[in-house]
């Protein structure tokens, strides 16, 4: 750090307070504690333009289950095979997504719609049925 970045960063700190450490890594003038509690975003899973993938895992994790827009029926429910469910989802269908809670659909259980482009890592609840949406 340079003596010019140094008394401004001391300038910058109420009257008491000590500088803060910086951490000096290739270049990086991060404070240290931002370095630390930086978690590693999780890696996205492979997912097509037009398909909505579903994970069983979180984080993307385990083998997708591909469901392609030209084989969806826009707007009706389609529940994913018996015992199947899932607990991370990319939609790339290029239209929103409502995941479901109940293998009918059913608003009385959790749902939420996904906007196209969306990559969910951990929902919030198992899906067992989905609904491609017009626009």
């Amino acid at each position: 750090m340079t003596a010019l970045a140094v008394a401004l960063t001391a300038a910058a700190q109420p009257v008491g307070a000590q500088p803060q450490q910086q951490a000096v890594a290739r270049g990086s003038a991060m404070p240290h504690h931002q370095a630390v509690e930086r978690k590693a975003a999780p890696r996205l899973g492979e997912c097509g333009p037009g398909e909505l993938c579903l994970w069983e895992r979180s984080e993307f994790r385990g083998e997708p289950r591909v469901h392609e827009l030209r084989g969806i029926d826009i707007e009706s429910c389609i529940p994913l095979a018996d015992g199947v469910s899932a607990t991370s989802a990319a939609n790339r269908t290029g239209r929103p997504v409502t995941l479901y809670q109940s293998e009918e659909c059913a608003e009385t259980a959790e749902f939420h719609t996904h906007p196209s482009g969306s990559w969910t890592p951990e929902l919030p609840y198992r899906v067992r049925a989905f609904k491609v949406w017009e626009h």
